[in-house]
Parts: structure tokens; sequence; C-alpha cells
């Protein structure tokens, strides 16, 4: 798997989502001289997640190998970035290997700051404290969410963006559903903490997610996160950006979300936004290439874009680098544009999911005609549940939807 030439004519950062999909969308246009640049093994559907922690789904549905979602006549370096000179039009790795390049394409993803909350790192996945957001551990959320019988359960969203922004509710959504099924949802105080102002972006959405959380007794606190943990006296502590108050709740089980940031190697480089405080990739938010380096483009999660980190996000925004890509190698002007749709789609039930669809200026974009999805339905869980892995695996990656 390790590269004859230190020269690539197109160099992918990232084997995910976004990485495999411009890579098969640049092969159906006949592009040669790819190669994708990943160090894992393993490639992961992670919407499967949050249902995985809900009981609903296996995390071995969301897994293949990496090998297996290589488009054919790709290389495939299985190494991991860690500096780029887009100056030089180098790569450097963790073996040490320099690669050359003329196209960039950055798609490596986000990661996950655990160690950012005191307390969380040493205490994920036992003693009652989970999160979907890791494969090894969405599992153990079910387990804890099983076995309650009554207590605190605490769900939390921290400030920044986040990929799937809607998965800390919608495990909540999906506990309170099961503990009400159970008839134990009387027994169980839940908190969920929120560090936006709102429970979602779009007023019309966030109105129905106010309805679901008020149906289960949700107790929601807006501008709030978690601040730290004490998993010796099973003690958290929120902190309340409006007020700048702190309190301290004792919790049976919590699901915490970590606070996400590009890449190290990304957020040290000079390819990472001014604004960004969490080092995102600056990129023109409609052509998604950078403004300084032509050569360069960005998406999926670790682009500095105003809209939600999505699989759905990135479905849209590939056709526009591949376009724009292909432009720039013939010498001309980007003509791609991405409007910045994306989709949540959000699970508020055991058989129910609101799909929130949208672009840049919150205007809904519903992609399904002839029906309200403005409301929770459940077909849409079955879309959620069904339709789109089948879409993802045998359409996405494959450069064909």
């Amino acid at each position: 798997m390790s590269t004859t030439s230190n020269h690539h004519h197109v160099l992918i950062i990232g084997g995910g989502t976004a990485g495999i999909t411009v890579a098969a969308r640049l092969r159906r246009k006949g592009v040669s001289g790819i190669t994708i640049l990943d160090p894992s093994d393993t490639h992961w559907y992670q919407p499967l997640w949050t249902l995985a922690g809900g009981g609903q789904a296996t995390v071995e549905l969301s897994r293949r190998s990496e090998r297996s979602v290589i488009p054919p006549g790709v290389e495939w370096i299985r190494d991991a970035a860690t500096a780029v000179d887009p100056d030089a039009r180098t790569i450097t790795t963790a073996s040490g290997t320099e690669l050359r390049y003329e196209h960039l394409v950055l798609a490596p993803g986000l990661q996950l700051d655990w160690a950012a909350v005191p307390g969380l790192a040493e205490s994920v996945g036992r003693d009652g404290v989970s999160s979907n957001y890791s494969p090894e551990y969405a599992p153990k959320t079910w387990d804890f969410i099983r076995n309650l019988r009554s207590g605190t359960a605490v769900f939390t969203h921290p400030a920044g963006p986040i990929k799937c922004g809607g998965a800390p509710q919608k495990i909540a959504y999906l506990a309170a559903d099961y503990w009400r099924r159970e008839g134990r949802l009387n027994d169980i105080r839940i908190v969920l903490a929120l560090a936006e102002p709102t429970m979602f972006k779009v007023e019309t959405y966030a109105r129905e997610l106010e309805k679901v959380a008020a149906r289960y007794g949700i107790e929601t606190r807006l501008q709030t996160e978690l601040l730290s943990l004490d998993p010796e006296r099973r003690e958290l502590t929120l902190a309340d950006h409006i007020t700048g108050g702190k309190e301290t709740i004792s919790y049976d089980l919590l699901h915490a979300t970590p606070p996400q940031s590009a890449p190290d190697w990304v957020k040290t480089s000079s390819l990472a936004d001014p604004a960004s405080p969490h080092g995102y990739v600056e990129v023109d938010r409609h052509a998604l290439v950078h403004p300084r380096y032509p050569n360069i483009h960005a998406l999926g999660d670790v682009a500095n874009l105003p809209t939600s980190k999505t699989g759905a996000a990135v479905r849209k925004q590939a056709p526009v680098v591949v376009r724009n890509l292909i432009a720039g190698m013939a010498g001309h002007s980007p003509t791609g544009g991405y409007d910045g749709y994306t989709s949540c789609p959000l699970v508020t039930a055991r058989d129910k999911m609101l799909l929130a669809e949208f672009d840049y200026d919150l205007a809904l974009a519903p992609s399904i005609p002839f029906i309200n999805l403005k409301k929770e339905r459940r077909d849409m869980w079955y879309l959620k549940r069904y339709g789109l892995p089948a879409l993802y695996w045998h359409g996405m990656l494959r450069g064909r939807a």
C-alpha cells in the first residue's frame, strides 16, 4: 500500500466520506493520478452510531474495510498527514515521507478533543458515561440506557462546530422514548444541556424539537455546556453562558459530546481560517477553494463553512469540488457553487424522525416532494435506518449520488 512515487497529480487527504466520494467522482470524470492518504484500515458510516447507542442498530453495520471502498484506479497510501506546506506543495506524513502534489483536496475530518473537558477522557465508556461519537463507546450508551431504572440522565452538546450537530439531542429522545415504553420515564430526570442559543438554528425545526422535549419532560438548558465531571463522586458541572453561573448535578447516566476541532496539523498550518478558533480550513464558501491557494480545495468536516457538518452536506459539496478541480486543471476559474445545503435527520422517537434540510440562508431546502417534512414522520425513520445507509454505500461512495 506504500506509494512508488512521491509526486501526485491529485492528493486527497482523508479516506472518509468526503475523500472517497471526491475520488470516486473524479474517476468517473476520467481523472487519473489520484492518491488517497489515510492511515485507517476501517471505513465507518458514522450516522448509524446514534442508532447503535439507542439500541436500534449494531456498530458492525457501520463498518467496512477501507480497501473495499477505495475506487478502482486510485492509489492508497496508508499513512497519516502531519504537516502541509502549501507554498512548496508538500505533505509530510507520520512515517517521515514527503509527498508532492499538483492539486490537494483536504478531507481529513476533525478530531474529538476529549481532554478539553476535565474528567471526561478518563471516564468515557464506564460508570454511566458514554458517547455515540465513537464506535467504541456507542454500544456502551445502549447498555447504560437499558439498565437505568431511575435517577438522573444528562445529555450535553459543546460549544463550537461539531459533526452531526443533532446527534446530542437524538440520543436523548431515543433514550426517553425507550424509558417511556418501559414505564420508567417518570422515575428518570432528563437534562439536555445545549451550548447553542436555540434548540435548532432553523426556527421551523426548533419549534418542533421544543415540542418533542416537552413531550418527554426533558429539562432543556440553552447556552449551557459541560464544564467538568468528577467520576468518583459521579457529579458534573454545567456552565451557564447566559448568567455566568455554574451548576453541579449528580448523574447516573451521562451522554457527553466532546468538543471538536480541526486536526492539530491543520490548525497550526497557514491553511487554517484566522476567523475559526477551532482551526478549520479557510475556503470560499461557494467554490470550496482556498482563497490564497487555488490548487487547494477543502470539504466536509474540516472546512470552515457556516453550515452543519453532515454527510448530506458532503454529498452536495463533492460535485462542486470535482467540477472546480477539473476546471482548475484546465486553467479555468471555478464554475461550481455550493449553496450551503445540509441535512440533519433528527430521530425524535424510536419510530419517528424529523428531516431537517436547509441552506446557508437557513431557508428550507426539502429534497423529497409532495410530503410534509416540517413534522416528525414514521417513514422518515425508515429512511434513516435503511434508505440512507444504502444510498451511502452504493451511491455516494461510488460517485453516483
